[in-house]
């Protein structure tokens, strides 16, 4: 599976492979409190905290800046890792979006773009969202997949996290 397609892009939305020169763009928009309130690491929106994010991000070899799509400008980010061919699995995660982007189907343009490409190399799609991140929650919800248990998840350089494990499986 091509973890870092070049061809993503949608009406609103264009995803470019993650690369160590867009930190300071990304950092701009991660740098808001409010975007973390609810998630696992609430201290995201912090440059020290956010460069350990960052790191893994890059290290996944899988992450990608979003663009708005009309304007060029950086409005977040997301991730394909954990890719595992035998289980016929990979997982899309980590994102988040500007403030400005909640609640316009920037988040379903994206993870629309984002199953469409992994479904042609595997049968599943694993989300982990924190316990607690409502909003997140809800939007797994509004794209059908499916709850499938609780787990506690080691995201890079951070301790174990509750999440709520989703899953949506490849159509037909």
């Amino acid at each position: 599976m091509d973890l870092e397609p070049t061809h993503l892009k949608g009406e609103k939305t264009e995803l470019v492979p993650l690369r160590a020169v867009h930190f300071e763009e990304l950092y701009a928009v991660a740098s808001d409190p409010l975007i973390w309130e609810q998630h696992p690491n609430p201290d995201r929106h912090r440059r020290d905290v956010f460069e350990t994010f960052f790191e893994g991000a890059l290290a996944s070899e899988g992450a990608f800046l979003i663009r708005e799509a009309a304007t060029g400008r950086a409005v977040g980010s997301s991730r394909f890792y954990d890719f595992d061919p035998n289980l016929g699995e990979v997982k899309i995660g980590y994102t988040f979006f500007a403030r400005s982007c909640w609640g316009k189907g920037y988040n379903r343009e994206v993870k629309g773009l984002m199953l469409d490409h992994a479904f042609r190399f595997v049968d599943q799609v694993v989300f982990h969202v924190g316990v607690d991140n409502r909003r997140s929650r809800i939007a797994m919800e509004r794209l059908g997949a499916e709850n499938v248990g609780e787990l506690e998840v080691a995201y890079h350089g951070e301790a174990l996290k509750r999440n709520v494990v989703y899953r949506i499986r490849k159509p037909g």
